[in-house]
């Protein structure tokens, strides 16, 4: 059936595709338009020439995590250091996450958290002045560098610089499963995950108990999807470097 332009809204251009009534529709996402079909997001496949860029994408993965790792080398032993002697414990935190397609991969970070208290599993989520979190886990969450050891997630192709933020399976979003509160919550893992994305650079992050706030985060993970770009990538690194740099103090 030839599809033909219903009408325009608020949010974007409806056009009818068939008997079933549905419609595509675009919506503003932190100025990344975000398609949809009917009641979801359309399905984030790639272009020939978003496909073409794949690979310089992983190449650039591999060369930034790799050099990153050779000069942060010295910041990683004394934070290393200062966890081991802080409590008892390792010095790592590994956890299952969702890769892209929903395959299960083991995420590092410093662990923030005494060894008795954590929750391997990520549904208890950490809140302000968290008990469970250690007065130095406490400064590597704010300032984000518990996360350094990703770089070694993205070094091994387990993530990637930029892409939506990996989730423990089942993860809670406005007290219920995240694939509850958002019924297309699963087309995210059609990418690979990231360090940092788009969601998370237009200030999206953090606890999801506002289902508001978690809805919107898993928009602005499809809207990079369906948009990705190197130049995209280029940008949300930056804008995640400049932030960061401002948390630390760098202002």
């Amino acid at each position: 059936m030839t599809s033909h332009i219903e009408g325009q809204s608020i949010d974007g251009v409806q056009t009818k595709l068939d008997h079933t009534s549905q419609y595509l529709r675009t919506t503003l996402h932190s100025t990344l338009p975000l398609t949809w079909r009917g009641d979801s997001p359309a399905l984030p496949t790639h272009t020939e020439w978003q496909r073409r860029q794949l690979p310089l994408k992983r190449s650039l993965d591999v060369i930034v995590s790799g050099s990153a790792l050779l000069l942060l080398a010295p910041i990683l032993v004394i934070i290393a250091l200062a966890t081991a002697l802080g409590s008892k414990g390792g010095v790592l935190f590994r956890q299952a996450r969702l890769g892209k397609d929903g395959h299960l991969f083991t995420i590092y970070k410093f662990r923030t958290m005494y060894v008795e208290r954590g929750d391997l599993t990520g549904v208890n989520q950490t809140i302000d002045g968290d008990p469970r979190v250690t007065p130095l886990g406490r400064y590597l969450r704010r300032t984000s560098l518990d996360e350094l050891p990703q770089l070694i997630n993205i070094l091994k192709g387990d993530m990637s610089l930029v892409g939506p933020r990996p989730h423990v399976p089942h993860m809670l979003a406005g007290g219920k499963a995240y694939e509850q509160l958002v019924p297309y919550y699963d087309l995210r893992l059609r990418v690979r995950p990231g360090l940092s994305g788009w969601a998370q650079v237009n200030n999206l992050r953090g606890a999801t108990t506002d289902p508001v706030r978690a809805r919107a985060r898993i928009d602005h993970d499809l809207a990079y999807a369906q948009n990705f770009s190197i130049w995209l990538d280029v940008k949300i690194v930056w804008m995640t470097i400049s932030q960061e740099w401002w948390r630390l103090g760098g202002h």
